[in-house]
């Protein structure tokens, strides 16, 4: 489905099309976004006990972590409890990865939302559009590039930081090894997902990077 985004970059569309999603399926629970350039990988494993679980997810926080890494004041939460969490995400060394990301149906989730596509925010042509927008302070991206730590949308509205985990990233957003930016991150065998992410990029193909594990998605899935 196309969405009026208002001239902003066609990877906004994840915001309004997770907001749509919890509108068409109101008895849903969650909602997963994931980028098309990924591979669902192993089907004996459930968003709703690989992840979700209260007790599952409680062991798997990553608490009072930088949001911004390398050392990013504003840090997770050490205390959340797994029946209180409203969005799941992941990180890699450069910020938090919105390519795979779990949102629990409520009003913090449609705050969220709304918030994260704020016209406000899609004015400023951040150089990663709504990755930034999340992460970013817009009134100084322009030293963003330079590493310096900027306040971001969590720090504004601590009512997100309030409800938000990081789990390791390989729970639900493993990398292709073109894609990799930490070790941690790279996909192996049983992992739940894998994402070939930035592979749009010029001198790189996604097709290509995902035929192998294309092949390997068949073979698991038609033997079910």
């Amino acid at each position: 489905m196309d969405y009026d985004l208002g001239g902003s970059p066609s990877s906004w569309a994840r915001v309004p099309a997770v907001r749509h999603a919890l509108t068409k399926f109101p008895h849903t629970i969650y909602v997963w976004y994931l980028d098309q350039n990924a591979l669902i990988m192993n089907p004996d494993l459930t968003v709703e006990e690989h992840i979700m679980n209260p007790k599952k997810l409680e062991s798997l926080m990553i608490k009072d972590q930088s949001i911004v890494p390398p050392d990013s004041v504003i840090k997770t939460f050490s205390h959340l409890k797994g029946d209180k969490v409203d969005m799941v995400v992941t990180q890699d060394k450069e910020g938090l990865a919105q390519g795979s990301f779990i949102v629990k149906k409520g009003d913090w989730s449609k705050f969220f939302l709304d918030t994260w596509f704020d016209p406000l925010y899609r004015s400023y042509n951040f150089q990663k559009a709504d990755t930034h927008a999340l992460v970013i302070n817009p009134r100084s991206d322009k030293h963003a590039e330079a590493n310096n730590l900027q306040e971001h949308i969590v720090q504004w509205h601590p009512t997100i930081l309030s409800k938000l985990v990081l789990v390791p990233q390989r729970q639900m957003n493993s990398y292709g090894k073109a894609s990799n930016t930490d070790e941690s991150g790279a996909y192996k065998d049983g992992d739940f997902v894998i994402r070939f992410h930035g592979c749009e990029q010029a001198g790189r193909d996604c097709a290509t990077e995902a035929d192998p594990f294309s092949k390997q998605w068949r073979t698991v899935f038609q033997a079910r």
